[in-house]
């Protein structure tokens, strides 16, 4: 009777440990925390110890790992994750290319991927491979949008434009180019340039002697800086402007007095003292601020807050998902992926989202704010 009671209890036990195993959710992270993406990566691997412990009665587990601004490692280190890791989603990577470069690797493994990155290109044309990724930035239609009235607004006719030459600039390159062509404004110079370069000369002297109304530099992180600061010691005294690419304190550093007046639209988390209080993103920005400063003595790029907004996204979805399957399971991860993208109205650091089949990203005006440079600091454009 003895040896059939322990028998019984280490079966009781063994199922006990199977199931607090399945009670772990594990999201593996990649992130540029070194190398040339790095102003962009290391906000995002800080916040990583600020995301969601839990989600529902489950505990979630995160596995960070840098890709070093690296494309190839990126792969490799998505590879690791969902082979060696087991994770049921991804947030990352951090660069446009490196998260372009391993969606056909999560679609075929069927991990749901978040991704904090600005081209659009990751969720557009929505098609098998993409319908598994998820984007925690604005479309560059929205942030363009914006940008393109505030110029008929200001009776811009003529721009030079300047992007980095990956997808991020690929992608600006299509959204701005019709918009503004709509719009009646022509592109009078059209340059392209590496996020490594240490010289834009050429290219900024064949935008001063086109001699726009205004120039656009569509770069994220770093890279927004050199064109910019280029043109101004060029003497060009015209309208620039920026995408949300430049949401960082490292512009304002970088740059100074030289990007001075500079406009773009980008997200609330940049003026949030002079967002009205009924603004429904502004606590749940104030609070990821708040707990990054605690942690780390700084204020967060915006470029963290997009894997803050990653974080909870999964936290909404994970119980919806636990109902269909355990995590560790495909089941679990189709249905997460399937509540993702039927989530509504969450209110998130930068905006509300509401996910379709259709879009992948969510943002609405809800997601943007006209923004300028004065003084050194953000200021709302008024």
């Amino acid at each position: 009777m003895l040896h059939k009671r322990l028998i019984a209890a280490a079966v009781a036990l063994a199922a006990f440990s199977a199931a607090s195993v399945h009670a772990q959710v594990k999201i593996g992270v990649v992130t540029s925390s070194t190398g040339p993406v790095s102003l962009v990566g290391i906000p995002q691997k800080n916040t990583v110890p600020l995301l969601p412990a839990k989600a529902g009665d489950l505990k979630v587990e995160y596995i960070s790992l840098d890709d070093a601004s690296d494309p190839t490692k990126s792969v490799t280190e998505v590879k690791k994750l969902i082979s060696e890791y087991n994770v049921d989603a991804i947030i990352g990577p951090s660069g446009s290319p490196n998260a372009m470069g391993v969606i056909s690797f999560v679609a075929e493994a069927g991990v749901p991927m978040l991704a904090p990155v600005g081209t659009a290109a990751v969720v557009l044309p929505m098609n098998e491979q993409k319908k598994w990724v998820f984007k925690t930035t604005q479309n560059d239609d929205l942030i363009a949008k914006a940008l393109v009235e505030q110029m008929v607004r200001t009776k811009v006719k003529t721009v030079g434009f300047i992007t980095i030459n990956d997808p991020f600039g690929e992608n600006w390159n299509k959204v701005f180019g019709e918009l503004a062509g709509k719009a009646g404004i022509k592109i009078v110079a059209n340059e392209r340039y590496q996020r490594t370069d240490t010289s834009v000369t050429a290219q900024t002297l064949k935008i001063m002697a086109a001699n726009p109304d205004a120039v656009l530099v569509a770069a994220p992180g770093a890279a927004t800086v050199l064109p910019q600061t280029t043109l101004y010691d060029q003497g060009y005294k015209g309208k620039m402007y920026q995408t949300h690419g430049a949401a960082l304190p490292a512009f304002l550093q970088l740059g100074k007095n030289k990007v001075e007046g500079t406009i773009l639209a980008a997200s609330l988390m940049l003026v949030l003292p002079e967002i009205f209080d009924g603004n429904p993103s502004k606590k749940v920005a104030t609070d990821y601020i708040e707990a990054y400063k605690k942690m780390y003595g700084s204020v967060p790029a915006t470029f963290g807050a997009n894997v803050y907004d990653a974080g909870l996204l999964l936290q909404q979805a994970i119980p919806v998902a636990a109902k269909k399957g355990k995590p560790g399971t495909k089941e679990f991860r189709a249905a997460l992926r399937d509540a993702l993208e039927n989530t509504k109205e969450l209110v998130a650091t930068q905006g509300v989202y509401n996910m379709s089949a259709a879009d992948h990203s969510g943002f609405d005006e809800r997601g943007r704010e006209l923004i300028t440079v004065k003084n050194g600091n953000w200021t709302l454009l008024k």
